[in-house]
């Protein structure tokens, strides 16, 4: 098993923010800067194209930091940020680019499915290599409460398939905004954690008849559902339930 090595470190009001390695998986560590140990982690995944500081994920991170007291932590995704990329990512990079260019929907369907399964592949193990050497620092250790913060699109894609096959997760925040395809189905029926998913109901390229499909998937009791007006580059979130991870995590 890999250990965990920061590598860099800053701190600005009251968030610790730090950078780590395990193995050759980049990714980042936000804490409070004199938060109590053994507090709840939140693993938040990012959307495709994207890295482990992008804008909106950061800013949820320090969110969830300053308002709950928790330690958010995000890797980069295989062949994103500053990760290499295999021959395989980018001719499917370059697949999907086309197709959207020349507006062939099922075309960029088709070649998302794939390429997201492929990332996927890699990044479950990845994701559980990281909690497993978060669980060995002290200040975190094995009994943390542990959440996920997917987002939508590739985030959740990913993410479903992890909680579907890690335990130590208890709670997760998924959401729509990307094709959906019977595996991914086939993990969210394996899903009992309580689930908040959050679907844009205007995307332009994923029926939202997808995404309202992987929510009825989940075998979850407990699961909402937020719809707003908008893509999921552009939707606004409103009626979000804030305190849900809290609820979960945080043992009383």
């Amino acid at each position: 098993m890999h250990s965990l090595r920061f590598t860099a470190e800053t701190s600005s009001d009251g968030v610790l923010e730090r950078d780590f390695l395990v193995g050759e998986i980049p990714g980042v560590l936000w804490a409070p800067a004199s938060g109590a140990d053994h507090a709840p982690v939140v693993l938040v995944g990012h959307n495709g194209g994207m890295h482990s500081k992008a804008p909106g994920l950061r800013a949820r991170a320090l969110h969830t930091v300053a308002t709950w007291g928790f330690t958010v932590v995000a890797i980069d995704a295989p062949g994103h940020g500053d990760r290499p990329r295999t021959d395989e990512d980018e001719q499917a990079r370059t697949e999907i680019r086309e197709a959207v260019t020349a507006g062939d929907i099922p075309r960029f369907a088709a070649a998302s499915i794939r390429f997201t399964a492929s990332l996927a592949e890699r990044a479950v193990a990845e994701w559980r290599a990281t909690l497993d050497a978060l669980q060995a620092l002290p200040q975190i250790g094995p009994d943390a409460p542990v959440g996920y913060g997917g987002g939508i699109a590739m985030g959740t894609a990913i993410g479903v398939r992890l909680v579907a096959v890690e335990p130590r997760i208890t709670a997760a925040i998924f959401g729509g905004g990307f094709f959906v395809d019977e595996p991914v189905l086939a993990a969210a029926r394996r899903i009992t954690a309580p689930v908040q998913f959050l679907l844009p109901w205007d995307d332009e390229y994923a029926d939202r008849s997808s995404g309202l499909a992987l929510f009825d998937a989940f075998a979850s009791t407990e699961k909402t559902l937020h719809a707003n007006p908008g893509d999921h580059r552009d939707v606004r979130w409103v009626g979000v339930d804030d305190a849900f991870l809290s609820r979960h995590l945080v043992r009383v």
